[in-house]
């Protein structure tokens, strides 16, 4: 799906708004990455894991789903021979807690929701390493308990600590320093003990100066009677830091021969982050999965924009059963616009495993891709009338059109000439019919709407107005041609019915004058669309699944003259035109030209028995018309200068 539709259909702000139900970074940056998928089998498990967690979310809503935010870099520092922190080390504990707790989580929800608690028990609960970082961190350090040197060395700190503390509190209280101190207490400057006194009296007291404010009025003076003392606690607080660091080198040591498990174990709590938020949303807007088909039928009931909510009007559409194209008309602010779009949208979260806002029985088709053209595309840097902007864009979607595309146009042929736009649009839709693609259109070209009752295959619809309020309804009508309300809008404004009768008399002669043009159709012009749909529709059918078949070639295989292979070398298929020549090289017919292909590089993909029947002429396929006529005429006489011109094998 490409990123124009996406911003078209505001497929970007339902993710950014998906985003928001996420907890982790790393998820939501998943979410905005997030793609439709054209493959049923995958959109099939993405919908049930939306499913089966919006179930478990009714059923509780506490799901003990992890905070990794900033775990991945943790997780690097052991391979750069870097120790993890004691809240590092933590953060890994609280990972794998939180999977033992979505493991119990889990259990009960197995009948509900079998795939999703399925997950939990491809997690490593950990205990070991939950165990022994719990015995070694606590309140964010290195506990005494953690090793037997450890405590010994902390319980020797803190017999000296009490010893300095115990001296210092007895100069505070002494007399002869009271009038010194800028006040009785006790502080710590560059990691030794000191107190603090008055920058007049810094020679009269015993000790060293150790630090001084910001002011200079006071100093930080370490008193002589603790300066033995304070050297024994720091050689003690070497050996501490000593232990404590291989205390944290053997819990790193740790984490990172658990690394293959615990990489599974975010791998898999981000998954669950992201089926959750998914499940949250679905909750958010009253969605539900729907019912899918590889028949491009779709089939929506109560369908709401989920960026409207309960404010938006139901929709109901139909597409894909009797008719492929289905083409609305109506007035201006009628909603025609915003119910395209809508269908475009809900195509797309559904694609992309999303409930949506839709009433029970809804089914949707799988399409490799949506394009559009909606909206004003006016581009005045690249010099772009809105006209141009749009024929640019949607000359790019007839090349990408084919049987598994949804085609999405609004006003379509607007911007230019009536007569002209009019031409066009209906030559497109004719183009994007027969190449096989699924169209929705809008439209105010009253011609177009004969076009799509007179041509099979298409259908028209419109979008309901109240005359007497003058206000649309925003109800899709299938079945009924939309009228553009303009004279009984001028009518009800007060404008003069003598106006509005001559304007209805110019308007019916130039419909009746260009409907003769450019509507009528024969019967066999009419057949020959449907031909060339249905042929496309079975071409690109056959071709996927023969090359999903298509792994190794047979090492001898020989092939007959109207065999379809597939050619290697040009990524293609072709007809075998020829009989094997001596060099193992066949004749095949690729795009209307003959090419001679080793058969090394030739796989069958459809053998000329269920190509054609029996006896079939192949003439018929690799002769031209006036060849084929001309060899039937000198079959029965010879004719003085009658030559069949053969195109010579390449």
């Amino acid at each position: 799906m490409n990123t124009f539709t996406n911003k078209m259909l505001e497929f970007n702000k339902i993710r950014e708004i998906l985003s928001e139900y996420a907890l982790n970074e790393r998820t939501k940056r998943k979410i905005q990455e997030l793609l439709p998928s054209g493959e049923l089998p995958v959109i099939k498990a993405w919908l049930r894991e939306t499913t089966e967690s919006a179930a478990v979310l009714r059923k509780s809503t506490s799901v003990p789903i992890a905070n990794l935010n900033g775990i991945e870099h943790v997780m690097s520092l052991p391979d750069k021979g870097l120790l993890l922190s004691p809240e590092q080390l933590q953060l890994i504990c609280g990972l794998a807690e939180n999977v033992q707790r979505m493991q119990r989580y889990m259990k009960d929800k197995e009948f509900i929701a079998p795939a999703v608690s399925a997950y939990a028990y491809s997690l490593f609960p950990l205990k070991d390493l939950i165990t022994e970082i719990q015995r070694c961190i606590r309140n964010g350090r290195v506990d005494d308990g953690a090793s037997k040197p450890l405590e010994k060395v902390r319980k020797r700190m803190n017999a000296c600590e009490e010893k300095i503390k115990s001296k210092l509190e007895h100069i505070l209280k002494s007399p002869a320093y009271r009038d010194m101190l800028q006040e009785p207490m006790i502080s710590m400057r560059e990691g030794r003990y000191a107190i603090p006194v008055k920058s007049k009296f810094k020679r009269s007291m015993d000790g060293q100066i150790v630090d001084s404010s910001a002011s200079g009025s006071t100093v930080f003076i370490e008193p002589k009677e603790v300066r033995k003392l304070q050297d024994e606690r720091q050689l003690l607080q070497s050996e501490e830091d000593i232990e404590t660091a291989r205390v944290l080198g053997t819990l790193t040591g740790l984490v990172a021969g658990y690394k293959k498990e615990i990489s599974v174990n975010i791998e898999g709590m981000l998954h669950y982050d992201f089926i959750f938020a998914k499940a949250k949303y679905s909750l958010a807007i009253n969605g539900r999965e729907v019912s899918l088909n590889l028949k491009k039928r779709t089939i929506l009931h109560e369908g709401r924009h989920p960026m409207l909510g309960s404010q938006a009007v139901p929709l109901n559409i139909r597409l894909g059963e009797d008719f492929g194209a289905l083409v609305i008309t109506g007035p201006n602010t009628g909603g025609k616009t915003v119910a395209i779009k809508t269908a475009g949208l809900l195509t797309l979260m559904v694609q992309s495993g999303l409930h949506i806002p839709a009433g029970e029985g809804s089914e949707f088709g799988i399409y490799s891709e949506v394009l559009t053209d909606i909206g004003d595309h006016q581009n005045i840097e690249q010099s772009l009338s809105t006209f141009s902007a749009h024929m640019t864009n949607i000359i790019s979607i007839l090349r990408k059109a084919g049987p598994d595309t949804l085609v999405i146009l609004d006003e379509l042929g607007a911007g230019t000439d009536p007569a002209e736009g009019m031409g066009l649009a209906i030559a497109i839709l004719e183009d994007l019919f027969e190449k096989g693609a699924s169209i929705l259109a809008t439209t105010h070209y009253s011609e177009i709407k004969d076009f799509a009752s007179l041509t099979p295959g298409f259908e028209n619809a419109s979008m309901a107005f109240d005359l007497e309020s003058l206000q649309p309804l925003y109800e899709l009508r299938i079945g009924e041609a939309g009228e553009s309300q303009a004279f009984s809008i001028a009518w009800k404004l007060g404008l003069d019915q003598k106006l509005i009768t001559r304007a209805r008399q110019i308007t019916s002669k130039d419909v009746s004058r260009q409907a003769e043009e450019t509507i009528l159709h024969e019967d066999a012009q009419k057949q020959m669309v449907e031909r060339r749909r249905e042929a496309e529709e079975k071409r690109s059918r056959k071709i996927s699944r023969k090359e999903e078949k298509i792994k190794e070639k047979p090492v001898n295989q020989t092939f007959e003259i109207g065999d379809r292979v597939y050619v290697s070398s040009l990524k293609t298929a072709g007809i075998i035109c020829s009989e094997e020549d001596n060099r193992g090289e066949y004749v095949v017919l690729v795009q209307e030209e003959k090419v001679k292909v080793h058969k090394h590089r030739l796989t069958l993909h459809i053998s000329r028995n269920e190509l054609y029947p029996e006896n079939y002429d192949m003439d018929i396929v690799f002769e031209s018309k006036e060849n084929r006529k001309k060899d039937r005429i000198l079959s029965k006489r010879h004719v003085d200068g009658l030559v069949i011109n053969r195109d010579e094998e390449q």
